[in-house]
């Protein structure tokens, strides 16, 4: 069987779940825009659909998704270059996603972790959807046959998924059709963590705002978390190894290392040495510099809502124009008879 060749295409998506936090930009939106220049094809979705696998109150929902577009959109995804839309508006997502909810393994999905950690000890009450989530994003993934995915270690099992669920598929109805789609795992950054506690994730679920940068925070409120940060009271190391057990300063270091598009090497070479004292000046005004703009023009879009839901029809039919041909063949493949 001649080996097929899928054209590069990128697909990334976040949850509407809350507030965007600087782990979201760093370890995700700030990457998306650098692979929008790539030449590669590239669509980012708000995916709503996930975001319900959890209760979420519906005036909220709608006000995340638009807030998160926003965000795109400030940090520099252009919609003319990307493909912007939420996950509901394309229902191939979701016809896809019962699909391979019939290719893949309870054992698979029991191995994941994420539902694990998010079901906690009240699994048998966790919804089927937040159990299925994988099937799902499987989907979002596949429907475009897209050949790469940015994504942070805490999602590349899901993606391993994602290929399982291709294989399995080409497997069982002897076709080359579906992608083995590669993670792109890259940056300083792609894993941001808590501002009080370095060896937590930052999160916007966290219940202490300090903890976070959020993405709508002004200029004095980011100095002020940072200010706040929690740290060590050694000097910065002039090398790597110097952080390997200091969670905080790593944390730090990384940040500043993202934001300025530094290797962590390069930072160190220059304030290996420094107290934090001295340091967390440099960082302040770097993250307003870099973040500050984007607030700014969060809350000016936020200000338009039906420009930005025109923003997102569109794109989601754009989306549409890729998903529905790839979906009827699917169907095709597994025998459905379609009119």
């Amino acid at each position: 069987m001649t080996e097929v060749v899928h054209t590069p295409r990128v697909f990334s998506g976040i949850q509407p779940s809350g507030g965007l936090t600087l782990g979201n930009y760093l370890g995700a939106i700030k990457r998306f825009v650098d692979m929008q220049e790539s030449g590669i094809e590239t669509l980012y979705c708000m995916v709503d659909l996930h975001a319900i696998t959890v209760w979420q109150d519906p005036a909220d929902l709608r006000h995340n998704t638009r807030e998160l577009a926003a965000g795109y959109i400030a940090a520099g995804l252009d919609p003319s270059k990307s493909i912007l839309f939420n996950q509901s508006q394309v229902s191939a997502h979701a016809e896809l996603g019962w699909l391979f909810s019939c290719i893949a393994r309870m054992g698979w999905m029991k191995r994941m972790t994420q539902f694990k950690d998010k079901a906690g000890k009240n699994a048998e009450n966790a919804s089927l959807g937040l159990f299925g989530y994988p099937a799902l994003m499987a989907a979002d993934i596949l429907i475009y046959h897209s050949t790469h995915v940015p994504v942070g270690e805490d999602q590349k099992q899901h993606l391993e998924l994602t290929r399982d669920v291709a294989a399995k598929f080409n497997h069982d109805f002897g076709v080359d059709f579906f992608p083995m789609t590669e993670p792109v795992i890259e940056g300083a950054a792609t894993r941001v963590m808590s501002l009080r506690d370095g060896s937590k994730k930052m999160s916007k679920s966290d219940p202490s705002d300090a903890s976070r940068i959020n993405m709508t925070d002004d200029a004095d409120t980011i100095a002020k978390k940072i200010r706040k940060a929690k740290t060590d009271p050694d000097a910065l190391p002039s090398e790597v190894e110097g952080l390997s057990e200091r969670p905080e300063a790593r944390n730090l270091v990384n940040i500043f290392a993202a934001l300025s598009d530094m290797d962590v090497d390069a930072v160190l070479s220059d304030v290996g040495g420094k107290q934090f004292s001295e340091f967390k000046p440099m960082l302040v005004d770097l993250a307003v510099e870099k973040l500050s703009p984007i607030s700014t023009e969060m809350a000016r879009l936020m200000n338009d809502p039906a420009e930005i839901d025109r923003i997102l029809g569109e794109g989601s039919g754009r989306a549409r124009a890729i998903a529905t041909p790839i979906l009827e063949k699917t169907y095709d493949i597994v025998g459905m008879i379609r009119s």
